[in-house]
């Protein structure tokens, strides 16, 4: 499955996105808690792409999802990560989003140019529920071919 969204820099979009993933991730079978890790990852890179990308307008998420990987892409104009704070109380509310992506999926990666924004790359293993489309294929599969 793949699909590209173009999103208004706008804070309500984060929970449109994250309905759309989720629908879509649920409806091929893909397990609750390996859906929920993905929801939140990108989430903070949406959060990141409507809070600091230099210019107004849109930014874009696609999704590519797979028997074995799911890898989502969050696209904007901004500048990139910024260095985090010397000094975060321990109850600081921002700053934690690169650290929680990168606990919740397999791959993180970011890239940045100048002329071209920057791009939050995710990349997560995908665990299938024992319902799921992909799992009564394989066993199908593995009939026949035995």
């Amino acid at each position: 499955m793949r699909f590209s969204l173009s999103l208004p820099r706008e804070a309500l979009s984060i929970p449109m996105i994250r309905r759309v993933v989720g629908d879509a991730l649920r409806g091929l079978g893909v397990a609750e808690n390996c859906v929920d890790d993905l929801l939140v990852a990108t989430s903070e890179a949406c959060t990141n792409a409507v809070q600091h990308a230099r210019a107004p307008g849109e930014y874009r998420v696609t999704l590519h999802a797979d028997e074995s990987d799911c890898v989502l892409k969050i696209m904007d104009r901004g500048s990139g990560p910024r260095p985090a704070p010397r000094e975060r109380g321990v109850l600081s509310e921002s700053g934690r989003g690169l650290s929680i992506m990168q606990a919740l999926v397999d791959d993180l990666d970011i890239q940045t140019s100048p002329d071209r924004g920057t791009v939050v790359h995710l990349r997560k293993r995908l665990s299938w529920r024992d319902e799921a489309l992909v799992r009564r294929l394989e066993r199908k599969l593995m009939h026949t071919a035995g």
